[in-house]
Order: structure tokens, then sequence, then C-alpha cells
């Protein structure tokens, strides 16, 4: 059926304001005002590309040794700039870039878990092996993750953003000393003397 003079203009008007809004939205154009009947109701619609972020969250492809996602997450975990080059370094040494990671799990190239080789370090997690010392009050009634961020048990810390920002709580404390190898290790004295 052909389409009255009233429908057509209320379809018009509708398109126009539609092209006002996202026009402006993206600041292509100033608005311009578009003649209306008062008979006509226009509404404005938010464009489907709006949102609270411009840019579209892309998923992470984890991958064993490929950190190049991590300076971005650590900025949305609160890191600072300054600190993320260390930061990067010991997410490579310790996870190898692996959230999913338990202490002593072996992985493949792309995070997938495919055995244990070690039984002794279960508690450590996800991306910064955050040792369960740090959250589990059961093994130490100060644990800082748990007091800091409600954190009490394994399982939140294997999410990269959570582990990120229970790191974030250790560094606030202590620097980088809770990844430091000499504090869980014996460091070899240094066999050069200094006249």
């Amino acid at each position: 059926p052909a389409l009255n003079e009233r429908t057509t203009m209320r379809i018009l008007t509708a398109i126009l304001a539609t092209f006002t809004s996202l026009t402006i939205s993206l600041g292509i154009a100033q608005a311009a005002s578009a003649p209306t009947h008062s008979s006509v109701a226009v509404i404005a619609l938010q464009p489907l590309w709006q949102a609270d972020r411009l840019d579209p969250i892309q998923p992470i492809r984890y991958r064993h040794g490929d950190v190049s996602w991590l300076p971005a997450l650590a900025k949305q975990a609160g890191w600072p700039d300054k600190a993320i080059p260390q930061l990067t370094q010991i997410v490579l040494r310790e996870s190898g870039g692996c959230p999913n990671r338990r202490g002593g799990d072996m992985v493949d190239k792309d995070c997938n878990i495919t055995g244990v080789s070690e039984w002794n370090h279960r508690s450590d997690t996800g991306l910064l092996q955050i040792n369960g010392v740090n959250y589990d009050p059961s093994r130490n009634k100060w644990a800082a993750i748990c007091r800091e961020l409600n954190i009490c048990t394994q399982d939140p810390l294997l999410d990269p953003l959570t582990n990120l920002k229970a790191g974030l709580v250790l560094y606030r404390l202590s620097g980088f000393e809770p990844w430091n190898p000499c504090n869980w290790r014996i460091c070899k004295a240094s066999t050069t003397s200094v006249p």
C-alpha cells in the first residue's frame, strides 16, 4: 500500500533526526535544525557503536612467551608506567604469560595445561605466581591480598586482571621483593672482591 504524506514525513523526520544525532556524535557536522511538525514525535536514538569505551575490547590470545598485551592490562589494573618493564620480566619468568598456571604446571605454546612437573608449590597462582602465603589466611593471618582485596582463595587469582591487581597490592607494600629470587632461593655470592 502507498504511504500517505503524513507517514512519509514521520519516516523522513526520524531518519533526519537519527542522521543528525550520528553526525553530532561523530563530530562530523554541526547539528542542523530540521523542520518538524508539532504532531510528529522525533526519538533521538543513541548510535549503536557508542558505548563506555570507544575502542572495542579485543579478547587476549594468551601464548607462552608473548606478553605484548601486558602493558595495557597492567595499566587497567593500576600499575604505574615506571614499573611495567620490570613487571613484564617478572610475568615472563614466573608464568610465561599464561594466566591459568598454578605452581608446577607445564603448558604448551597456547597456555594449555599439559601436566604438572612439581607438586611442592601448587599455591603459586596466575601471571605473577602469587604464593598462598599472600592470600590464604590459614597460612598467614596477615595475608595482604585477603585483607586488601577480600580474595582469600586461589581460583580468583587465575583471572589475569585480578592477578595483576593482587600483585599491585604486594608491590605497593614492598616493591618487587615478593618476586626477588633471593627471597626463595640461595643467591650465589659474588666471587669478585673489591680492593
